[in-house]
């Protein structure tokens, strides 16, 4: 298959399958979707385009939210609004999936930090037994305010 390719089902008529390699760049992947979505390649996502999409996925959208998603004036979601959505969302999971790797990690739950002994005992779950000492040189290394353990904010500068 070529790179980000769509794919084309002939199984059923109507049906079409849509692939993309994980590979492509970012932006490529995001307009080999709209222009998947797009079905009738006018370069616009109307509401009925996005509930045919959305449909073909099992999920359901009313024509009231379909039209609340496209609210740009004319009706339609232009590539420049999908492509931001797309990413917006990807921030909205990326942010949510750091939070439940801290919640892991936390001393107790809801305590809002990563103490060197959660940190020592998370890694031994994992089979990455460390000293409290290792711990807390790994710690240290994010620790930008000096309190010796990690918040969410340090936490999230270390993943990235």
């Amino acid at each position: 298959m070529e790179r980000g390719a769509i794919t084309y089902s002939p199984e059923k008529k109507g049906k079409r399958t849509l692939s993309v390699d994980s590979n492509a760049p970012k932006y490529s992947q995001i307009e080999r979707v709209f222009r998947y979505i797009d079905e009738d390649g006018d370069g616009k996502i109307s509401p009925a385009e996005l509930q045919n999409c959305v449909r073909t996925v099992g999920g359901e959208l009313s024509a009231e939210e379909a039209a609340t998603v496209v609210s740009s004036s004319q009706g339609f979601l232009g590539f420049d609004e999908f492509s931001k959505l797309m990413e917006g969302d990807g921030e909205d999971d990326k942010e949510e999936e750091l939070r439940e790797a801290f919640s892991m990690y936390e001393e107790k739950a809801g305590s809002g930090c990563i103490t060197p002994k959660s940190l020592k005992r998370m890694l031994s779950r994992l089979d990455e037994s460390r000293t409290i000492h290792e711990c807390e040189a790994m710690i240290s290394k994010f620790d930008l305010n000096g309190d010796g353990v990690l918040s969410f904010e340090e936490f999230r500068a270390m993943m990235h």
